[in-house]
């Protein structure tokens, strides 16, 4: 049931959970302005207080424009349950996988639920549960603060950086300093992944001169520098330098497209209409695909 309540009744404890994204609530603070809350905020219902639990850019918002009254509805008296619910009805509304992990961390730490219950009562895979908990327990509390901020990709950090951590052993701290000398400089996702393949492959190829730069802050200079280093390509011929292009683009479009596919903000019809038919022309292609790209590998493994 839809309520009326005091904005200042609001609990923010979990607004830290929630990603931040500047311009999506610019534009809700000018839609805001001109029509109102349309949506409710939604929280959990305590004895004490109404604990927010999703509508923090309606929050901000409403703050903002001095708005003292605003709509809300309760999912449950029962901390615990209620984030279940919210998590379960949310994958319409399209929780990134951090703001999951974050929540289900809390639900494992705090409210000491197991893996399995939490996959039970969520109707998910154990494993499903078990990497948004590896995800948190493996990143540090100011890199996730960066990232739910907006001033990190979640993207660089699940598809770039994990994989240091994974295959290379890099160490908590080595990401964290990395994450810092980045963070809110308006990079591309490809810059950063650029940048880190310098940083931490830079000393084990005697380039210790470039992680310097680049934690002293000299983004400009080290980016210039790896351009230039990767576009020499020495020993390569003109051909050999275009499809070594190609597998680059081919790997960074795969891990995009992976990522992207379960966005539940693709959602209209002309985006349906066209995305099945370029989805179809890749499945068809993709038995032959792989079949020569395993003997690719397998030939240039050999060198």
């Amino acid at each position: 049931m839809i309520q009326q309540i005091e904005i200042s009744s609001l609990d923010l404890r979990y607004e830290s959970y929630r990603m931040k994204n500047p311009r999506a609530e610019k534009l809700l603070l000018t839609s805001i302005l001109e029509h109102d809350i349309r949506d409710p905020l939604q929280g959990l219902d305590t004895k004490d207080s109404h604990i927010l639990l999703n509508g923090f850019k309606r929050y901000r918002c409403a703050k903002k424009l001095g708005i003292a009254i605003v709509p809300y509805s309760s999912l449950d008296s029962d901390e615990a349950s209620g984030i279940i619910k919210f998590i379960r009805d949310a994958n319409s509304r399209s929780l990134t996988i951090l703001e999951q992990a974050k929540l289900i961390d809390e639900l494992n730490t705090v409210h000491k639920m197991c893996a399995s219950e939490i996959a039970t009562l969520l109707e998910r895979s154990k494993s499903w549960v078990s990497v948004r908990i590896g995800i948190i327990s493996e990143m540090s509390e100011n890199v996730m603060n960066k990232i739910l901020k907006g001033e990190f990709p979640t993207y660089s950090y699940l598809y770039t950086i994990r994989q240091f951590m994974r295959i290379n052993g890099t160490k908590k701290e080595e990401i964290e300093e990395f994450v810092n000398s980045v963070s809110a400089k308006n990079l591309s996702i490809r810059d950063i992944d650029l940048l880190a393949h310098g940083y931490f492959e830079g000393s084990s190829n005697g380039n210790d001169q470039l992680r310097e730069q680049i934690k002293n802050g000299d983004i400009t200079w080290s980016l210039n520098h790896l351009k230039a280093t990767s576009s020499e390509m020495p020993g390569c011929t003109e051909l050999e330098k275009r499809m070594l292009k190609d597998l680059e683009i081919t790997d960074r479009g795969m891990q995009r497209v992976t990522y992207r596919c379960n966005d539940k903000r693709l959602k209209s019809n002309s985006f349906y209409a066209q995305a099945h038919l370029l989805a179809g022309g890749i499945l068809k292609q993709i038995d032959t695909f792989k079949k020569t790209l395993e003997e690719f590998y397998d030939r240039t493994g050999k060198t």
